[in-house]
């Protein structure tokens, strides 16, 4: 009789091609999670609030800080990346 190979939750949903919409979502949600982490010194000036479709969806009170986030939009996003070791973050929208 054949021994049976028994694979844990993790591994199955780390894999399974099944999974890979819930593997995005949490990733999504990781990157929202770990925006303070990444960017300690905005944590008083931005709330990251959701990512959709590679989309970080920031949510900024001051229209000054607004517009020097925006000027350095493309740095955000490959420090966010780098973090992470992927591309999750196409591009920053505020809110």
């Amino acid at each position: 009789m054949p021994k049976k190979t028994y694979k844990s939750i993790s591994e199955i949903i780390d894999k399974e091609k099944e999974f890979e919409k819930i593997r995005k979502k949490a990733k999504e949600h990781d990157v929202v999670q770990a925006f303070k982490v990444i960017f300690p010194d905005l944590a008083n000036l931005a709330i990251a609030k959701k990512v959709e479709k590679g989309i970080l969806f920031l949510r900024v009170e001051n229209s000054v800080w607004r517009s020097e986030l925006n000027f350095n939009k493309v740095k955000l996003v490959e420090k966010i990346n780098n973090y992470f070791h992927e591309q999750l973050i196409k591009t920053i929208k505020f809110l």
